[in-house]
């Protein structure tokens, strides 16, 4: 249920880059107030989210979660209709914010119904991977027949999961009255070192994916001589990977723990990426696109849960920083790639990207698993827990 509200939530973030060709064409709205559209989806969306987290931990706010959902699907809806541009931006903003305030609730939401399962979780982050994919596919030929006009009609999928939630998830989640599901929501003292060490990595890694999504493209068609059909396909590619790569690094927490599952992510990236850059064609290239998707999403559900294990008194804030601020920030780097790619080449800031990884790999040497931790406390305080040798 959570993995399915995450996808239509997310429908409409992929919504907003599908309208923006139709702003231009049909409003005639410059490349700048285009992107100031973007910035407003974006940019607000991701700066508030920690603070609906925090709010979220004062309290359970369930109710933001299709309250949250509905207001971004109202917001996409309602910035098609009216013509001003300072309206429009106010909508999309809107709708910014209701994505905002749907996150924590629904990250904390889905932690309560994954437990400690980072396979769980990984299905949860994936349903948001797929949203905006869809999005983009849902909107187009919506907008084709009616023009922008046609956003009313993306208000649906939020208010018919919106209608669902409210209905059934409180007793999914919690159980029938009179036999409540035993609480799963991580237990201790929260450790902002170690958060702020993993909000760190996370930072690094939000810089790979939007450098790869900005530049990944553009690198297929100027550096290697392809058609911007072959070059969107790369992109289509990489983004495909990912949800590959999300699924296996919740298998590999798992399995294996959290910090092995994150590091050998960031591992594998060192190679693929490698071989990107050094492919002489744009076949063997398209390859390392698949293992360099895989490798840049292994670690990414799996950032959730262990922020989430971190800060177990402030579930929300944790998920509000490290699904929200942490990729924003992240994303602030891509006009220094820009620069850098006007000034060089691209292939010079793949180049750069690929010691990215390697900078992860080291911060992420420096985290602890806490739930190691954990044992050895209780070892260390209560000898008769000690297993016998």
């Amino acid at each position: 249920m959570m993995a399915s509200a995450h996808l239509v939530d997310d429908l409409y973030q992929g919504v907003v880059p599908a309208m923006l060709p139709f702003f231009v064409s049909e409003r005639h709205y410059s490349y700048a107030a285009v992107a100031g559209l973007t910035l407003a989806a974006t940019m607000l969306s991701s700066v508030v989210q920690p603070a609906f987290g925090v709010w979220t931990d004062r309290k359970p706010r369930r109710w933001l979660i299709p309250a949250g959902m509905t207001t971004a699907a109202l917001g996409v809806g309602a910035a098609g209709l009216f013509p001003g541009y300072a309206v429009t931006w106010v909508m999309v903003a809107i709708s910014g914010i209701g994505i905002a305030a749907f996150h924590p609730s629904a990250a904390s939401a889905a932690r309560r119904a994954a437990g400690d399962s980072n396979r769980a979780m990984s299905l949860f982050a994936l349903g948001g991977n797929v949203g905006f994919a869809l999005g983009t596919l849902m909107a187009t030929p919506v907008l084709l027949w009616l023009g922008l006009r046609g956003t009313a009609l993306l208000i649906l999928p939020a208010l018919a999961m919106a209608a669902v939630l409210v209905k059934w998830l409180a007793p999914v989640l919690d159980g029938p009255v009179g036999a409540r599901h035993p609480s799963t929501m991580p237990k201790g003292r929260d450790n902002w070192p170690e958060f702020l060490k993993l909000t760190s990595v996370v930072v690094v890694r939000s810089i790979i994916f939007f450098g790869l999504s900005s530049f990944l493209a553009l690198y297929f068609i100027n550096g290697l001589g392809t058609s911007e059909v072959v070059g969107g396909a790369a992109l289509t590619v990489f983004l495909a990977s990912g949800a590959v790569g999300t699924l296996l690094g919740g298998w590999l927490a798992d399995r294996f723990g959290p910090l092995v599952s994150i590091r050998y992510g960031f591992a594998f990236c060192l190679p693929a990426m490698g071989g990107l850059v050094l492919a002489p064609n744009w076949q063997v290239a398209l390859i390392f696109v698949v293992l360099t998707g895989v490798g840049v999403f292994v670690p990414f559900s799996v950032f959730v849960i262990l922020g989430q294990n971190y800060l177990p008194n402030r579930v929300g804030t944790a998920s509000g920083v490290t699904v929200g601020l942490a990729v924003t920030v992240g994303g602030l780097f891509n006009p220094v790639l820009g620069t850098l790619a006007d000034a060089t080449s691209l292939h010079f800031v793949l180049i750069v990207l690929i010691g990215l990884p390697a900078l992860a790999l080291v911060l992420a040497a420096f985290l602890h698993d806490p739930r190691t931790a954990k044992r050895a406390s209780t070892q260390l305080t209560n000898p008769a827990a000690q297993p016998d040798r």
